[in-house]
């Protein structure tokens, strides 16, 4: 597209490409929730298949695994459900390049109003995510600094015997 901004006879034209744009995207979102990712390991003994979203649906062992100590049989596991959404990411981008090129060959919201800004380099970059556990003693959800703390509680000794009290399950109430 050129530089000149578009004007409204551009419109049709610019509302077909977007809804027809919206149509690949609706086609491309049916088509991924299909994908799947499946990597064995080297020796054959563990395969991990994976989910669009990288979860695993299924992981099939082979008779061999009994030679594998349990550290051993942990890290294949790991690693081929880590190949394995890997596989899958790599499906997924495949998916959605052509709607990326087919985007960048619209026009911006700033071409098309007045004194709109172009939000396209405000969009925060994702950070990678680790493939190894974090090293923090809490889980992530524990360590956020505004988790609730209860102060004012009772101690409650689980081990201690209870006697038997009315219980109010009965049909009256």
């Amino acid at each position: 597209m050129s530089n000149a901004r578009p004007d409204e006879s551009d419109m049709p034209s610019i509302l077909e490409a977007f809804q027809e744009q919206m149509r690949i995207i609706a086609e491309a979102q049916r088509k991924r929730t299909k994908l799947t990712g499946t990597a064995t390991s080297r020796d054959k003994t563990v395969t991990v298949t994976v989910n669009a979203n990288g979860v695993v649906i299924k992981t099939k062992f082979h008779p061999n695994i009994k030679y594998l100590s349990i550290e051993q049989l942990a890290s294949t596991v790991t690693k081929v459900a880590q190949d394995a959404a890997a596989v899958v990411t790599r499906k997924n981008e495949e998916l959605v390049a052509p709607i990326a090129d087919r985007r960048a060959r619209l026009p911006k919201l700033s071409e098309l109003v007045d004194g709109m800004p172009d939000f396209a380099g405000e969009i925060p970059l994702e950070p990678p995510v680790p493939l190894a556990p974090s090293t923090s003693p809490e889980p992530a959800e524990i360590a956020d600094e505004a988790a609730t703390q209860f102060t004012d509680v009772e101690a409650y000794d689980h081990r201690r015997q209870r006697t038997r009290s009315p219980r109010a399950t009965g049909l009256s109430w």
